[in-house]
């Protein structure tokens, strides 16, 4: 899968994962996946920052594809975990960095970093479990 025809899946969505549709994707391949993302009002929780659900979703989503950039097999998350350590407002943009750290016969351990791309300031520590099918 490549950068373009994710943007395409992305973008003709019908799914959950349409919520991403303002989400560029800068690089994939290799177990790796990069993307970026403006934050706007509506990716922001009551109190005009970064919703956690919405980073939570970023995590699952482009950690998910690192993976498929790696091994295209079916999978299904069995574990996510995140930390938050700093906040994001509307306007700022982020950095979302994904990685397969390692693949065994049943299990994928992925790890992603939002930053924020002005200050590189570390937003949200994330690890991703998959169940490979």
């Amino acid at each position: 899968m490549d950068a373009p025809g994710l943007l395409k899946f992305i973008k003709n969505s019908k799914s959950f994962d349409r919520v991403l549709e303002k989400i560029k994707i800068l690089t994939i391949g290799e177990g790796k996946c990069v993307a970026e993302l403006k934050v706007d009002e509506s990716h922001t929780n009551p109190m005009g920052g970064l919703h956690g659900g919405l980073s939570a979703t970023l995590v699952d989503c482009i950690s998910t594809y690192a993976l498929m950039s790696k091994m295209p097999t079916a999978n299904v998350s069995v574990d996510i975990h995140l930390s938050y350590l700093k906040g994001a407002k509307v306007n700022d943009d982020i950095i979302i960095d994904a990685s397969v750290i390692k693949t065994g016969k049943t299990l994928a351990f992925l790890e992603v970093d939002i930053k924020n791309k002005a200050t590189g300031d570390v937003l949200v520590k994330g690890s991703h479990t998959k169940f490979l099918l």
